[in-house]
């Protein structure tokens, strides 16, 4: 009888609190995807996903301010806050629009 009194308690602890991944683990996960896309296909333009409610970081907006063809459709692979979110728990990165932000900072 107290065995299932003692699993009773853990299971109502358990359940409180979800478990979640690390933003580590999210920004690795999020950069992997966006290679695999770009190595099978090309990405969407910065002006298209803008045009289409996405949200741009800063780096973003400026790429995306650049004659037609001079920006990376990626700028995020050369952004630092790229290597931050993937190296750091709670990076201090904090601009809005950027997915490594969010990961970090952001609701979950």
């Amino acid at each position: 009888m107290e065995d299932e009194r003692l699993f009773e308690r853990l299971a109502a602890a358990g359940a409180a609190a979800p478990a979640r991944a690390p933003a580590r683990l999210k920004a690795r996960i999020y950069s992997a995807l966006v290679n695999r896309m770009a190595e099978t296909g090309a990405l969407r333009t910065l002006a298209a996903s803008k045009a289409d409610g996405g949200r741009l970081c800063v780096f973003e907006e400026a790429v995306a301010l650049l004659p037609a063809g001079a920006g990376s459709k990626n700028p995020c692979r050369i952004c630092h806050a790229r290597v931050l979110g993937e190296r750091l728990e709670r990076a201090p990165i904090f601009w809005p629009g950027c997915p490594y932000a969010e990961f970090h900072h952001g609701s979950d």
